[in-house]
């Protein structure tokens, strides 16, 4: 980068700091919540610290300072923020902090100065807070980022209506479409056990990947929080404090309850995995081959519905039942999946046999017409 391209980063940075503390300032003064109103200061500070740091580089580098006029995007948000509340703008602000917590990566000056890291931790606690209300973090909320109380229920039922809605499906328009190219009942099993098989295989290799890739990402989360809490435990535990004030404790408590922690190593990885990182190292995701082998079992219930008739049947009416099964199961799929949504049962059950019969109807259609042109 040369010397002009440099100064010019210098100054963009800058000014992205002054425009950041002035925000933050803002939010801080129209913020009711006292908890609240300090932690936006405190972010406020750092941004003006950050500022502050490029400024000394321009000085050193005998660069005038340009003027400086907040940008368009920092007038509008603090508008919106007079307006209609802190708690308006803030949804809007979380999603830029976490483009900007990568903006300092490829600097070497930054990354001297500890910057990196400092406006990650910005950006997650940004995001802590805006999963909450104005009066701090809502209790649901609270539970997801300590890690605890997973909507469990919730998530393995939509697993498995969708993971056997997705064998059913796919399986019975693959045997639709060669039965209607008039194949025997032989080949119509075959290519069903292997639809089965193939798809359920790679709905268990898509969910291993998932959830390993995941695992991943988070022990590599975890080796970066220890080592900063080993190098930098006055920060950690200033963060930590700050998370704490998010959720509503008075100042004096949470810095006191963050100091405690952060004294013991174990206890403080903990629970900054689960505070900052939304982590519990417990689970850390769970088990890859836990979660590939339920993916294969869903599949596989949804994808032996409409090849089983062919075992004991054959022609006109092996396709008729197996159309008669498929259709009585993509019925209870769709009444299944009003326990998450609220809507009508027989509703959204006729919906998904409509569509399901559609998609297999069109698959029928085109072998038919694939095995009369051969």
């Amino acid at each position: 980068m040369t010397d002009t391209n440099k100064m010019a980063q210098y100054v963009a940075n800058w000014q992205d700091e002054r425009n950041g503390a002035a925000l933050y300032r803002a939010i801080s003064e129209l913020e009711k919540n006292p908890q609240l109103k300090r932690v936006y200061q405190r972010l406020g500070e750092a941004e003006e610290r950050h500022s502050c740091f490029w400024e000394a580089k321009l000085r050193a580098a005998r660069q005038p300072l340009p003027p400086f006029r907040l940008n368009w995007r920092t007038r509008t948000l603090i508008f919106l923020a007079r307006r209609f509340g802190p708690a308006f703008v803030l949804p809007n602000i979380e999603p830029l902090e976490q483009i900007d917590s990568h903006k300092y990566d490829l600097q070497p000056e930054a990354q001297a100065g500890g910057l990196p890291g400092q406006e990650q931790s910005h950006a997650r606690l940004l995001r802590a807070i805006t999963g909450g209300s104005r009066a701090g973090l809502e209790g649901s909320r609270i539970a997801q980022l300590e890690g605890r109380h997973r909507a469990f229920g919730g998530n393995a039922l939509r697993a498995a209506v969708l993971g056997a809605n997705d064998g059913l499906l796919s399986n019975f328009s693959l045997v639709m479409g060669v039965a209607g190219a008039a194949l025997s009942g032989k080949s119509v099993l075959i290519t069903g056990v292997a639809g089965l098989v193939a798809g359920a295989c790679s709905m268990a290799l898509g969910e291993w990947l998932s959830v390993q890739s995941a695992r991943e990402l988070y022990e590599r989360q975890m080796r970066v929080e220890k080592q900063e809490l080993i190098e930098i435990p006055e920060e950690e535990a200033e963060e930590l404090a700050l998370i704490y004030q998010a959720k509503g404790l008075p100042e004096d408590e949470a810095k006191n309850l963050a100091q405690r922690i952060i004294k013991d190593e174990r206890a403080a990885l903990d629970t900054m995995a689960r505070e900052e990182l939304g982590i519990n190292p417990e689970e850390m995701g769970g088990s890859p081959w836990t979660a590939a082998g339920a993916s294969f079992c869903l599949f596989a219930v949804g994808a032996i519905i409409p090849v089983a008739p062919f075992f004991f049947l054959s022609g006109n009416l092996g396709v008729a039942v197996s159309a008669a099964l498929s259709a009585l199961a993509l019925f209870g799929i769709g009444a299944g999946i009003t326990l998450l949504t609220g809507r009508d049962a027989l509703y959204s059950g006729l919906r998904q046999v409509i569509f399901g019969l559609l998609a297999a109807g069109i698959t029928f259609g085109l072998g038919r017409a694939i095995g009369a042109a051969l």
